[in-house]
């Protein structure tokens, strides 16, 4: 058995399997003596966890002797091999795979080369320097230039720093997939408010025109816009919810479709949106 290859049993699976995963990604190979496709399969993930020296971690786990085990973890056939990352399985497959489909599967659970520069980016960020941050963002999107974490994060800092349209280029190039992210739909929204607010007077300028002029609807959906990039968001759906009672119908729905924009921004669980939602169902119906 080589450097990177242990026995696991029930005694030591949460240890050396789900402990040892927040470090380095796990591999479980449940296995049998008497089984003949695992007696295929155990060399050639073997020599994988030698050959990617210490990046993953083989865990073998004879199934006869840990049935509870095999059984906890929805092992219906053998060889069955699940893999972990950060505590949680992420990833299986069942049977004897040739040498380079088993190879694939691993290179698909280990963690992208860029993370580490990511991580050092938003501390950089988090201390204040974003020119410093935006130049490892860049450094990491070149090592996974299919990262949309990466491009998020160089999209928010984008953002604070009120370059709405680079940021939108930059999360409208990403695949559809990676737009559906809830972080990556929040922050499109986010910059598409940005976009609409461009060259608006400011909030107190059009807080004393619709004090002058309840129904003036166009200055309530631009001071309820100006509200949201301020994330003044209680403000802002106030007074868009003002705008759905006098004229639900204004701007072809403006004001509803805004109020989604921010229930997209703020997520499901935001008390704000759920308090809104009710309210905003309460008057179209």
């Amino acid at each position: 058995m080589g450097h990177h290859t242990l026995d696991v049993t029930t005694a030591t699976f949460e240890q050396e399997v789900i402990q040892r995963s927040r470090q380095v990604p796990v591999l479980v190979d449940f296995w049998a003596p008497w089984c003949g496709p695992c007696r295929s399969l155990g060399p050639i993930l073997e020599k994988l966890a030698e050959e990617y020296g210490g990046r993953f971690l083989l865990a073998k786990v004879n199934s006869d002797e840990n049935q509870a085990l095999a059984m906890d973890w929805g092992v219906r056939g053998i060889p069955s091999v699940k893999a972990f990352v950060n505590g949680e399985q992420v990833d299986e497959f069942s049977g004897a795979l040739p040498e380079g489909l088993v190879r694939q599967f691993i290179d698909g659970i280990m963690p992208s080369p860029a993370e580490a520069l990511r991580a050092q980016a938003m501390e950089t960020y988090r201390k204040g320097d974003g020119a410093a941050a935006m130049t490892l963002l860049v450094k990491a999107r070149r090592l996974d230039p299919r990262h949309s974490g990466v491009v998020a994060d160089m999209a928010e800092i984008l953002l604070d720093q009120a370059e709405a349209d680079a940021a939108k280029k930059l999360l409208d190039d990403l695949p559809d997939a990676a737009r559906e992210d809830p972080r990556v739909a929040a922050l499109l929204a986010r910059a598409d408010i940005a976009l609409k607010t461009a060259g608006l007077p400011d909030a107190a300028t059009l807080e004393r025109a619709v004090a002058a002029s309840p129904d003036d609807l166009d200055a309530r959906l631009k001071l309820a816009n100006l509200y949201i990039a301020g994330q003044r968001f209680d403000q802002a759906l106030e007074q868009l919810m003002e705008i759905v009672r006098r004229d639900r119908a204004f701007q072809d729905e403006a004001a509803r479709k805004t109020m989604l924009t921010v229930f997209e921004m703020l997520g499901p669980e935001n008390d704000l949106v759920r308090d809104y939602r009710r309210r905003l169902a309460g008057a179209l119906h």
